[in-house]
């Protein structure tokens, strides 16, 4: 297990953070806190489990990402760089099926050497505290509600038909062209996501049995979720105590994010700074081959938001008695 530190990362508009190193961190973003536990398997440098967060050019779009990818070594390496770039690229867009989307036609190209990932990607707008969240065939996501105090399984709704058309939330590769559904919610202050890696429910419990998704939402309910920066450890702590050689033969990765009812006014400077942000990221996106060009979503959502919120400051400015 890894010791709980006291690192904490404060994310700057315009950046990605992660990687499938091990890890425990703290990362502090507009709207939200995040703490991101991973340990590879066998203390390798880096893992099969791949975590990203990014910041949009104004930090009111925050975008987390986990994935379990097939392989180790160089291959998952590069698949975590491939990740960055399509963070990168979509890091100003509010919608992220297109994002969804480009990591199956990635892993796609990958099936024919076996690659191909479960994923989990959510976005978060915090003015609104609005979450985005799609799954690629990895395990329910857990959500924690502060006004009740209560865990259960973040689940898709599907259709009035109980599916989508066509292939849906499979494993990122499996088919060309997969359809992704999302499940869209608004975050209570205080409200709590866990995102984790399959190792959690296929361990075993005190009588050899599998978890499973049900039993393992028992045991994460009879904890705090109100600390959630206590979470991480006491989970891998209670899993590995329930039978031998739980959590010792995979990676071990959890994400887990919290709404905090900051965020809601974007200050003026990011909003002023945004467009100069995005200009160089596309430089520097252009300088390095043109790969994971931070491109901005063209809506009326995501561009119009920052220029109607500055007008709004600037009235409200010119209003203030002198």
């Amino acid at each position: 297990m890894l010791e709980e530190t006291a690192a904490v990362h404060a994310m700057t508009c315009m950046e990605i953070w992660g990687g499938n190193a091990a890890t425990t961190r703290t990362v502090e973003l507009p709207g939200l806190d995040a703490w991101v536990y991973s340990q590879p398997y066998q203390q390798a440098e880096g893992g099969g489990d791949v975590y990203f967060v990014s910041n949009c050019a104004t930090g009111r779009i925050t975008r987390l990402m986990l994935a379990d990818v097939s392989g180790h070594g160089k291959a998952v390496s590069d698949t975590a760089n491939t990740l960055r770039l399509l963070m990168r690229r979509y890091v100003n867009h509010i919608q992220q099926l297109k994002f969804v989307t480009s990591m199956n036609g990635e892993f796609a190209n990958l099936a024919h050497a076996g690659g191909f990932a479960t994923a989990v990607v959510a976005t978060f707008l915090a003015p609104t505290r609005r979450l985005t969240f799609s799954n690629a065939g990895h395990p329910c996501p857990l959500i924690y509600t502060a006004q009740d105090q209560r865990w259960r399984l973040l689940e898709i709704q599907r259709d009035h038909e109980g599916h989508l058309c066509g292939p849906s939330d499979l494993p990122l590769g499996i088919f060309e062209e997969g359809t992704y559904a999302e499940l869209e919610l608004i975050l209570g202050v205080g409200d709590l996501v866990r995102c984790y890696i399959d190792a959690f429910i296929e361990s075993r419990g005190p009588g050899g049995d599998l978890l499973g998704s049900q039993a393992f939402l028992e045991i994460v309910s009879q904890l705090d979720g109100t600390q959630p920066e206590t979470l991480p450890n006491l989970i891998v702590s209670q899993i590995a105590a329930l039978y031998p050689g739980n959590l010792t033969d995979d990676d071990v990765t959890m994400l887990l994010f919290r709404a905090t009812g900051e965020g809601t006014q974007i200050p003026l400077e990011n909003r002023v700074m945004a467009p100069f942000r995005l200009l160089k990221g596309m430089i520097d996106s252009l300088w390095s081959g043109g790969r994971g060009m931070p491109l901005p979503e063209i809506s009326l959502a995501n561009l119009g938001g920052p220029v109607i919120g500055s007008l709004n400051q600037l009235a409200q400015h010119k209003q203030k008695p002198k």
